[in-house]
């Protein structure tokens, strides 16, 4: 951590302005240097920088950032440079041959925001998550991780945990004070009021990694029916080939989308159809295995019942008519790639069971936070049947308890004992 680490925070390639970013003790100081120039008070100021021959580089804006006043919670220097590629690399070049000054590592920023105390994991997964996010509902996802949504609410369940972990600790180490001998019912109450929330937002985060990855869509329907065509009007261009040919498709086409704000990989399947040739059935049987698998389908038929093609629609699969165009008044929704005819009909259609697959996100947004959520309610399960069957095996409930603590404090990157100590004491009035 004593080396000041710099790169291009900035996009790389031709720009009208580039952010070059160095922190680091004394990375204020260096720069100074660079600048032939003190830095004033204010942190920003218009300055020439020069290199190691004193030859001017570039006019640059500079803004400085005081230790703990920084992303990264260092001293952080930003130069603001016209952003041509000369400029840019001779600016790096010049910084890499500064005693101390190294180019940062991927994600090195971050991570030293990280052990400075200035993030937390599920803070910076949620960074991670803003940079890449594609689509309004991405961006609002992240920003409640980036905020530190999940890490509010891990806080308070460890909170609540061990508020009931010291009730039961104190009943054990100082069982002649004076305190309550009766501690089960709102030890018992803390557990189920912290087991409601965590099942509650497991529940959630399946909704919440669909919103952050993107859905998918598999559009379903016998040979010649439109799929090709309908994927090749929604996506705006020729992603797939068409023709009047059955088994033109023979393998999954992906297309990725926006769809009211929400980031969707659309799929467009072989015909089902039974055949004889055996390339076109491999088609076939990863199509099935790929709507399978898929978050909802979009069922093309001639009659607008998917029992055509002997597979049965879920909850919130949609059911259409394709061709349209060929079709006199159709007393269900039907579509046409070919001519557009119903197609903001059926996006509104996806929009809407899209919100409904939504419904119930939380901030848990990956597996990872799943598992160690699911870890900690097993802790607390096993904990409670403890304290519930006898009292006298508290002590071994309470070891449940704090393993269910530590897999949360995990989930955020924080683990520790001393607080767990800080509730004993005060709540009991115990150092006399």
């Amino acid at each position: 951590m004593n080396d000041i680490i710099f790169a291009l925070a900035s996009a790389k390639g031709r720009a009208g302005v580039s952010v070059i970013r160095v922190s680091g003790k004394n990375s204020i100081f260096s720069i100074e240097k660079l600048l032939k120039n003190t830095l004033p008070v204010d942190n920003k100021c218009l300055r020439k920088i020069y290199d190691a021959d004193d030859n001017i580089i570039d006019e640059v804006l500079i803004l400085t950032f005081k230790e703990k006043a920084s992303f990264t919670g260092d001293e952080t220097v930003e130069i603001h440079c016209h952003g041509s590629t000369a400029v840019v690399t001779y600016i790096l070049q010049t910084l890499s041959n500064i005693k101390n000054f190294r180019i940062a590592d991927p994600g090195e920023f971050t991570r030293r925001a990280l052990e400075n105390g200035n993030l937390d994991l599920t803070q910076v997964e949620g960074l991670a998550d803003l940079i890449e996010s594609e689509t309004e509902a991405q961006r609002r996802l992240a920003i409640r991780s980036m905020d530190g949504a999940l890490s509010s609410k891990v806080q308070e369940w460890r909170k609540d945990l061990i508020r009931a972990v010291s009730l039961i600790e104190a009943t054990i180490d100082f069982a002649d004070e004076d305190i309550p001998t009766d501690v089960t019912p709102e030890v018992l109450g803390l557990i189920n009021k912290t087991q409601s929330d965590i099942k509650s937002e497991i529940k959630g985060s399946f909704a919440a990694e669909r919103i952050r990855e993107g859905f998918e869509i598999a559009i379903v329907g016998p040979p010649n029916i439109g799929k090709s065509t309908l994927l090749n009007a929604l996506a705006g261009r020729d992603a797939a080939i068409t023709s009047d040919m059955a088994g033109t498709t023979r393998d999954v086409i992906e297309v990725k989308m926006d769809i009211s704000g929400f980031a969707v990989t659309l799929l467009d399947t072989a015909g089902i159809r039974e055949t004889t040739d055996k390339i076109e059935q491999i088609g076939v049987d990863r199509a099935k295995l790929r709507a399978k698998n898929a978050d909802l389908r979009l069922f093309i038929t001639h009659s607008g019942e998917p029992n055509d093609l002997k597979l049965n629609p879920e909850e919130n699969d949609i059911v259409v008519i394709g061709k349209s165009d060929l079709l006199n008044k159709p007393d269900i929704l039907a579509i046409s790639g070919k001519s557009g005819e119903g197609l903001d009909s059926l996006l509104e259609e996806i929009s809407d069971r899209l919100s409904r697959l939504s419904i119930g996100a939380q901030t848990a947004t990956r597996e990872r936070h799943r598992i160690s959520m699911i870890k900690a309610q097993r802790f607390l399960d096993s904990g409670k049947l403890l304290i519930e069957d006898n009292l006298e095996l508290s002590e071994l409930a309470s070891s449940e308890f704090h393993q269910g603590i530590q897999t949360l404090s995990s989930l955020i990157g924080s683990v520790g004992v001393e607080d767990l100590l800080d509730e004993i004491f005060s709540s009991f009035c115990l150092g006399k």
